[in-house]
């Protein structure tokens, strides 16, 4: 059974930090690109497990990082900096054929940050 649960959100003051992490199970976690998605199924940032490319929307280039432990199966999502529009639930998802934001299979159920000013 394909499984990912996000952690790590929680209550933050504007420029503040916080470090999602993606636990996943299931599948073969160096074959699949994961990515960090928000709101409404907004992409945030994306890595391709299979060659460690990643990719991020502008508006969190240089204040969010995206990172893959294959021997955790786990993707993590270090935000720093947060302001208030960062606020909403956040998704990780997998797909074996992903391109950047679209071709995602699997999801977990999120976990909400928010962002206080």
């Amino acid at each position: 059974e394909v499984q990912l649960v996000e952690s790590g959100g929680g209550l933050v003051q504007t420029g503040g930090s916080l470090r999602l992490s993606c636990a996943t199970s299931g599948f073969h976690f160096g074959e699949y690109g994961i990515g960090w998605f928000r709101k409404g199924r907004e992409g945030v940032a994306c890595i391709d497990n299979k060659d460690g490319h990643t990719y991020y929307i502008d508006s969190v280039k240089g204040r969010i990082t995206i990172s893959s432990d294959n021997d955790k199966n786990t993707v993590y999502l270090q935000m720093n900096d947060l302001k208030p529009e960062d606020t909403g639930v956040y998704y990780c998802a997998a797909g074996r054929k992903a391109y950047l934001f679209i071709g995602y299979d699997y999801w977990g159920q999120g976990t909400q940050v928010t962002v206080s000013s």
